[in-house]
């Protein structure tokens, strides 16, 4: 790479088939196609040199922008923009669309917040979030909640973001407010969720929430683990005096996993329903919605970097920092989700990012600990590093499911999601290093420095992030506040 490599200068839900490759009728732009000869105005960024990265494999090409918007494809563009982004030796790389993240803003910004939260998905590729109404306080129950969050992240958030609704028992005449108010989706847990303010959904109440949300149009995505098989593994550890991470994981098996994803697919395909699984941790949790989605239920499959990068012996080596719900598995489990992730079964991945308070992850006995991952900013730069390995293989079904599918399922992509003329220049550089290089608590932008990741190498480093084509991240700075998160709401 050149020295000066990386720097400026100056109601209808989508097709079922997400999978790269297949039923893909909104193809990315040919990078060979012939476009129209005169661009009106002068283009605000030129992108050169650099190994665009779609679902459909990698190649060399320039792209203009203009407002935002990526105008030109083709492989060299000779006019000058108003800037220039020499891109050589680079992976160009979708903006991420990180659809799982809990900022924890208002109530609990001491936990995280969304200036810190938004700054770490930026510095990791990351150019729009979907915050879960949980974990803030009070959580995003109505649409006046939601308005709330929305305030505060438009003031705050350094990308582009949508917000979650939540799904509780109490507030199934909500639903269609928030729904109004603009609300990706809606989400429910089938276990205890961690925080009292937001209960668990029964069985009656989820049918009756999936029925609604049917009728309105809402995706439901749930966080499917039985509470009852929870709570028996969990009574036969403590009885026997374990209170050890090897304890933890013994308490929610699988099979807790299979149950809550097997009553949810019944469900779903009872009310017709969107339904998106989250925290998918197995291949047969896998099997399960792939049999499913044959069977023409409307299901999509999510899973998080740490089920892809980590095994049991991790968490037992980590400790706290690894602990989360559904547990992280053993490494057949963790080399199968690869297998159906290549196969295109796993539909998005998302980070997951669920950060405390320090003290939350430092009792000794493992089950006090708080149950999440703060992996926003690492957890796909690790997905990349694992991908570059077999790169015409892996990079392109990491734009897919990290970017483009993500898009599609949840009616953003007239807008985001593709390298694609017409859409956002939302966009990041990857740099391959000869060296790896281990990844540290100072490089951290989360508000606190705690990580599931700290101390693992990579051949792969975010060095820039560009959101609607403006510069937010770039060499380990934050650049510019001036391109203000913006709200997005999904397309009738």
């Amino acid at each position: 790479m050149r020295p000066n490599a990386g720097r400026v200068r100056g109601k209808t839900w989508p097709p079922l088939d997400l999978c790269p490759g297949h039923g893909d009728q909104q193809v990315p732009v040919s990078l060979k196609q012939k476009l129209p000869p005169v661009i009106p105005e002068r283009l605000d960024l030129v992108v050169r040199g650099g190994k665009l990265v779609t679902p459909d494999g990698v190649e060399r090409a320039d792209f203009g922008v203009l407002r935002g918007k990526i105008v030109q494809i083709a492989p060299e563009i000779s006019e000058d923009g108003e800037a220039t982004l020499d891109a050589s030796g680079c992976h160009v790389f979708p903006g991420i669309i990180d659809a799982h993240v809990q900022f924890n803003e208002p109530g609990r910004t001491d936990w995280e917040g969304l200036a810190s939260g938004s700054a770490a998905l930026a510095a990791g590729g990351g150019t729009c979030f979907f915050d879960l109404p949980l974990n803030s306080e009070p959580p995003v129950l109505d649409a006046a909640g939601l308005r709330v969050k929305r305030a505060l992240a438009e003031e705050r958030a350094c990308t582009d973001f949508a917000l979650w609704g939540g799904l509780v028992p109490g507030n199934l005449n909500q639903l269609a407010g928030l729904k109004a108010a603009g609300a990706i989706g809606v989400k429910a847990f089938m276990c205890d969720s961690g925080t009292a303010s937001f209960p668990r959904v029964d069985a009656k109440s989820l049918h009756e929430g999936m029925k609604r949300a049917a009728q309105l149009g809402l995706l439901v995505a749930v966080h499917a683990e039985d509470e009852a098989l929870v709570a028996k593994f969990t009574a036969a550890q403590k009885a026997r005096g374990a209170h050890d991470a090897k304890a933890y994981l013994a308490s929610r098996p699988v099979e807790v996993e299979l149950a809550a994803i097997t009553q949810a697919l019944e469900l779903a395909g009872e009310t017709g329903c969107a339904l998106h699984l989250v925290h998918v941790s197995s291949p047969e949790a896998v099997a399960l919605i792939t049999a499913a989605r044959a069977a023409r239920v409307d299901v999509t499959a999510e899973t998080s970097p740490h089920y892809l990068l980590l095994n049991e012996k991790d968490v037992i080596k980590i400790g706290a920092p690894a602990k989360c719900a559904p547990p992280i598995r053993d490494e057949k489990r963790r080399l199968g989700l690869w297998t159906e992730l290549r196969a295109g079964h796993i539909q998005t991945v998302a980070s997951g990012h669920s950060p405390a308070l320090p003290e939350m992850k430092a009792a000794e006995d493992f089950f006090a600990n708080w149950s999440g991952i703060a992996g926003v900013q690492h957890g796909f730069e690790l997905l990349f590093n694992a991908g570059t390995k077999t790169a015409a293989q892996d990079l392109p079904v990491l734009a897919a499911v990290l970017a483009r599918n993500v898009a599609r399922r949840f009616r953003l992509d007239d807008r985001k999601g593709r390298l694609a003329v017409g859409l956002d220049a939302d966009f990041s550089l990857l740099r391959l290093h000869e060296k790896e290089q281990p990844i540290t608590a100072g490089e951290l932008w989360t508000r606190h420095p705690m990580s599931a990741y700290l101390g693992r190498k990579s051949h792969v480093r975010v060095t820039h992030t560009y959101v609607r084509g403006g510069t937010v991240w770039a060499d380990g700075k934050l650049t510019s506040r001036a391109h203000a998160g913006q709200f997005l709401k999904p397309t009738p």
